[in-house]
């Protein structure tokens, strides 16, 4: 096949399939190597005009993009996905040449461009995708509520922001100045939208939210929630003494359930703060959006929502309990002020929020029901690939259930190395220390050092034990005569206490490569409150 034919042979082929390819985002993620013409940059703030075309499921507007040039460029590189439209690229009243490739818009300018300060505005329009499995597999939502209303929903943490807007889209950048958002929707609906409402103005049959961050933001929580929505308000203390409102934008036909959410809401707050200081966004609200799908982390307005039944709890002791309403909150701590560099480091997120639902369980019904969350955290460990595989990893890679529950097990491996007196002023530590939070971000190795300082011990073995191997911790127990045993692991990575329960009480040790001798009248049994993810041979 000749040049010339294979080309139209392949322009055939990509028209005749456009429309399904170009509407496919499975490809797609966040994060990974940060590229050099990205590297350069530092996102200072972002504002969104858009306007949302419910019947068509298009969108149509500009996104500007203030930022930091660390060195001269000759080009400025943004993310978005392919099948948005770009119109006009601008600087002031100059427009910009560009050209697309890929997810990448390339912007390119006569000399150059040069260090410091820039803003470019970029007009797209389109038909963003359409998400398949949310919040898991991204994108817009454009459903229904049972009496008809339109109900728009975004989600794109695996995917990033730039599944509708412009963006850098990279765990390690966020807008230091926040985020400007104006949402044109039909006259009826509201926007729910994180930080602060600014303003409503209303022309003709259309309505523009204004929403404004005074805090940096990830670019996953950019995006708003369309509803017929009733706001349940009510002020909130927080544990140093600060007044912040919680807003639920709850459908108007669910509005009976708006108190017990709040309630539930009001509950939790103080369990987080307890371990984790003071609820993180004090200068905003603690925002809750009815969704039509399991809920999300969106920084100041997250999102709620349930398949199986509306409004659904259980107990937990003598309280009422929901697991995604709990869960995502408490990420209002750990992933939007804390919050990774990369997403290799993703567990850290993940990992401690859903450890905090085994410390809700033990604020709700005592050490028996934090054991319980555990061991069942213990039982859903897959242990297919480590939680840590390399630096620079994107959000695809990282994704498995094991961030989740092998994440918070590690914590409570943590816990019973160093003991309650260390272990939980640590936690909190590194979710007040601003050296971890809001515009700084952590890896590993911080976390790692953080809990090796204030414990005076060298954990950096422990850690690369069970987050950068699928190993387990081999423990034997050798009988040696009548009541004695003896115990050591093979594959130790520091000495480690441990608890023996002997004799009909627990011992506790040291445990070593070497074998150390116990008596007992009763057979051993180590580590009996499953701190470690272990095996245990006996002869």
């Amino acid at each position: 096949m000749n040049r010339t034919v294979f080309i139209f042979f392949m322009l055939c082929f990509f028209t005749a399939n456009a429309s399904a390819q170009d509407r496919d985002i499975s490809y797609m993620s966040s994060g990974g190597k940060l590229k050099p013409l990205q590297a350069n940059m530092d996102i200072r703030h972002y504002t969104l005009s858009l306007d949302i075309d419910i019947p068509n499921q298009s969108i149509a507007g500009y996104t500007e993009i203030d930022f930091v040039l660390a060195k001269p460029s000759d080009t400025i590189l943004f993310d978005l996905v392919h099948f948005l439209n770009v119109t006009k690229i601008s600087a002031g009243k100059t427009n910009k040449s560009f050209y697309r490739s890929g997810d990448f818009i390339y912007i390119t300018n006569t000399g150059g461009f040069k260090a410091g300060r820039q803003t470019i505005k970029i007009d797209y329009n389109g038909k963003p995708p359409v998400a398949v499995n949310p919040p898991w597999k991204g994108g817009f939502s454009w459903k229904k509520d049972s009496t008809g209303n339109p109900w728009v929903v975004i989600n794109c943490q695996l995917e990033g922001g730039k599944v509708y807007f412009p963006c850098k889209d990279h765990p390690s950048d966020e807008p230091n100045e926040g985020v400007d958002m104006f949402i044109t929707v039909p006259k009826g609906l509201t926007v729910a939208g994180p930080g602060l409402l600014q303003s409503i103005k209303r022309k003709g049959n259309a309505q523009t939210f204004h929403w404004k961050t005074n805090y940096t933001i990830s670019n996953y929580c950019i995006l708003f929630n369309i509803g017929k929505y009733e706001i349940a308000k009510r002020m909130f203390t927080t544990s140093e003494g600060n007044k912040v409102p919680i807003e639920f934008y709850i459908l108007e036909e669910d509005k009976a359930n708006a108190q017990k959410i709040l309630d539930l809401r009001e509950r939790d707050a103080r369990v987080l703060e307890k371990y984790f200081g003071e609820y993180p966004w004090v200068r905003e609200k603690m925002g809750i959006a009815q969704v039509p799908n399991p809920g999300m982390e969106h920084q100041t307005m997250i999102t709620y929502g349930d398949r199986s039944g509306k409004f659904r709890t259980y107990k937990v002791g003598t309280w009422d309990y929901s697991g995604n309403l709990f869960h995502e909150f408490a990420h209002e701590w750990f992933a939007n002020k804390v919050t990774n560099k990369d997403w290799a480091h993703m567990w850290i997120q993940e990992g401690i929020t859903t450890y905090s639902e085994a410390l809700f369980c033990r604020e709700a019904n005592g050490e028996r029901g934090y054991d319980s969350i555990i061991q069942m955290f213990k039982t859903k460990i897959k242990n297919e690939k480590a939680l840590v595989q390399a630096e620079e990893m994107n959000s695809s890679d990282v994704y498995t259930g094991d961030i989740y529950t092998k994440g918070a097990y590690f914590m409570h491996t943590l816990r019973g190395v160093l003991g309650d007196d260390l272990f939980f002023p640590t936690l909190k530590k590194l979710a007040t220390d601003p050296k971890y939070t809001y515009s700084n971000f952590v890896t590993t190795d911080d976390v790692e050092q953080l809990f090796s300082k204030e414990s005076g011990k060298d954990l950096k073995p422990l850690f690369d034990f069970y987050l950068r191997t699928t190993e387990k911790l081999k423990i034997e127990i050798k009988t040696t005569g009548f009541q004695s045993y003896q115990v050591r692991s093979t594959n130790l990575p520091m000495p480690l206490p441990m608890d023996i329960a002997a004799d009909g009480e627990i011992k506790k040790i040291t445990v070593t490569k070497d074998w150390i001798k116990i008596k007992s009248a009763t057979p051993l049994l180590a580590d009996p409150n499953g701190y470690y993810l272990k095996t245990v041979t006996t002869d």
